[in-house]
C-alpha cells in the first residue's frame, strides 16, 4: 500500500483524504476512485483503480477508526506507528493536516454507526432491441438495460448494471410505484 500511495501526487492524496472525509461526514455518498484515477492517470501517474480503492478503504478505516476512538492529531500519527517510517512524507503531512483541519467534524457517533449496506447515488437505463444473433436470424428482442450507481460502505463508487425483459422491467417499475406510495404514507 506505501509503495502505491507513494505513487500518487500530494494534491490528489489530499483530494482523496478529504473525499473520505466528506463521505464519512455523510456529504457525498462516495468516493468516486475510478473518476479521480483516470485524472491521476491523465497526470502521467501510472495506478489502477483497485489499488486507489485499496488505499481509499485504507484511509477510510484509518479515518473512522480514528474518530470512533476520539483521537487528537498527534494520536493518530503516534497510532500509525511502523507505518509512519513506511508511509511517504507527503502521505503523512497530507493525514496530519487533513484530520487536524475537519478530523473533528466526525462524531465518534457517526463513525460507530457507519451504514453496512450500499447507497444510492444514481440511475441510468436505456432501451434496446436485440436484431439478431449467430443462432438465430430475427431476434427482435426489446430489453432495457439499468445501470445503478452505487457507494459501498467503504465509500467506494461503482457501477452495477443488468438488463431485463420487458415483463420483467414492468414488474420492477410496479414494485418502485408500490415503494413510492408506501413512502408517501410516511
Amino acid at each position: 500500500a506505501a509503495d502505491t500511495i507513494n505513487l500518487i501526487p500530494q494534491d490528489f492524496f489530499a483530494e482523496l483524504c478529504e473525499q473520505i472525509i466528506q463521505h464519512l461526514n455523510h456529504k457525498i455518498p462516495g468516493v468516486n476512485t475510478a473518476e479521480l484515477c483516470q485524472r491521476i492517470q491523465t497526470s502521467g501517474i501510472e495506478i489502477n483503480v483497485g489499488d486507489l480503492a485499496k488505499i481509499a478503504n485504507i484511509i477510510s478505516f484509518l479515518f473512522s477508526t480514528a474518530a470512533r476512538n476520539n483521537l487528537s492529531t498527534e494520536e493518530l500519527i503516534t497510532s500509525l506507528g511502523n507505518a509512519v517510517s513506511a508511509l511517504p512524507k507527503h502521505a503523512v503531512q497530507v493525514i496530519r493536516h487533513v484530520w487536524n483541519e475537519q478530523g473533528k467534524s466526525i462524531s465518534a457517533e457517526d463513525a460507530r454507526t457507519m451504514a453496512t449496506v450500499g447507497q444510492f447515488v444514481d440511475i441510468k437505463w436505456k432501451l434496446g432491441v436485440a436484431m439478431s444473433s449467430d443462432t438465430c436470424r430475427s431476434l427482435k428482442y426489446p430489453y432495457v438495460t439499468v445501470t445503478l450507481k452505487v457507494a459501498d460502505p467503504s465509500g467506494q463508487i461503482t457501477d452495477k448494471s443488468f438488463e431485463m425483459t420487458i415483463p420483467q422491467f414492468k414488474n420492477f417499475f410496479r414494485q418502485f410505484k408500490e415503494m413510492a406510495a408506501v413512502l408517501e404514507t410516511v
